[in-house]
């Protein structure tokens, strides 16, 4: 396996960007009906809104492709008229870092069910931080923090562990992963 980005690399993480900024679009209305449930609509939506990171991570294998993944995500979601504008640059890039330490905790080297359960674990708190400073968070209870905590975990899991691992699977039974040696 190679160690550095090369262009084809990049091109296949910006499809993987450019389809789940088109996602991320179309999930927005699935927040917007259920934003009455106040903060868990966000926490809800969360581990769809974070997949394109650990996609790209677990493909392209390589240091700041997660990272590149997310961002690109919501730079495309940004192009598309996301309804929060530039501030889906801002949580692209937490997000992107919170999948990224996942991939980075194991020093890029070990790709399994347990590595996108770490990033999708990390990924969990290092996004509920900037949403604890960022979305007010911080000024509600104790329960319904842990309760969004919770949510936002289980959301992460099913999103950017299950489905992200059977996205590849079926890739890779396709023979489109064939040069990531899958």
């Amino acid at each position: 396996m190679t160690s550095k980005l090369h262009i084809r690399d990049i091109i296949f993480i910006a499809l993987i960007a450019v389809m789940f900024g088109g996602i991320y679009i179309l999930s927005n209305q699935l927040y917007n009906a259920l934003v009455f449930l106040g903060p868990l609509a966000n926490d809800i939506c969360m581990g769809l809104w974070c997949m394109a990171g650990p996609l790209s991570g677990f493909v392209v294998k390589l240091p700041g492709t997660s990272f590149l993944g997310e961002l690109l995500s919501a730079a495309a979601e940004g192009l598309f008229g996301g309804q929060w504008g530039i501030s889906t640059l801002i949580s692209g890039i937490v997000q992107g870092i919170g999948s990224e330490l996942g991939f980075a905790a194991f020093i890029y080297r070990k790709y399994n069910i347990f590595t996108l359960i770490v990033s999708a674990t990390i990924n969990t708190f290092i996004t509920f931080g900037w949403d604890f400073m960022k979305n007010g968070y911080n000024k509600l209870p104790l329960n319904t923090n842990l309760l969004c905590l919770g949510v936002r975990w289980i959301s992460m899991i099913v999103f950017c562990t299950i489905i992200v691992n059977s996205i590849v699977k079926l890739l890779d039974k396709a023979h489109v992963l064939t040069k990531y040696n899958h």
